[in-house]
């Protein structure tokens, strides 16, 4: 089974309100095999500089705030944001630092006709570790995939 069959087979059993939902290594594997696809990166500006960002080529990738730095209000520009860096037709795949907005994007992105709207499961930095600690528990990072830190 392919990746977005895959993807979509989690949306049916989960009962997601957007196309599917995606681990991080597929998709990673998903940019790499489809030049098309376009990760959207959720987080604000300041997480990106002072955390990381993933390492794909430009044209993959988007920076759309979900929620505003500073104030971390939501954006009320999301959606123009969204139609200026990608076409409704192309497969978006959205991240956030640990998958809760990623997914409120891909939702409100499908309810506005963005339908190969997919979730990346665990974000960029996964949930805390025992700790309190972030990037040891699941996540982009975790994964092994390229990512530029700050």
């Amino acid at each position: 089974m392919d990746i977005l069959s895959k993807a979509r087979e989690r949306a049916k059993e989960k009962q997601l309100p957007y196309a599917g939902a995606v681990k991080p290594a597929e998709a990673y594997s998903l940019l790499k095999q489809d030049p098309n696809a376009v990760l959207v990166d959720v987080r604000t500006s300041a997480e990106r500089d002072w955390v990381g960002r993933v390492a794909v080529p430009e044209a993959q990738h988007a920076a759309v705030e979900w929620n505003t730095y500073p104030g971390g209000q939501p954006n009320p520009a999301f959606l123009d944001e969204l139609s200026q860096v990608a076409s409704r037709d192309k497969v978006l795949l959205f991240l956030c630092r640990s998958g809760v907005r990623s997914r409120h994007a891909a939702k409100l992105a499908t309810e506005h006709g963005y339908a190969n709207s997919f979730d990346i499961l665990e974000g960029f930095e996964g949930d805390k570790d025992a700790e309190g600690h972030r990037k040891t528990v699941g996540g982009w990072c975790k994964a092994g995939l390229p990512w530029i830190g700050a």
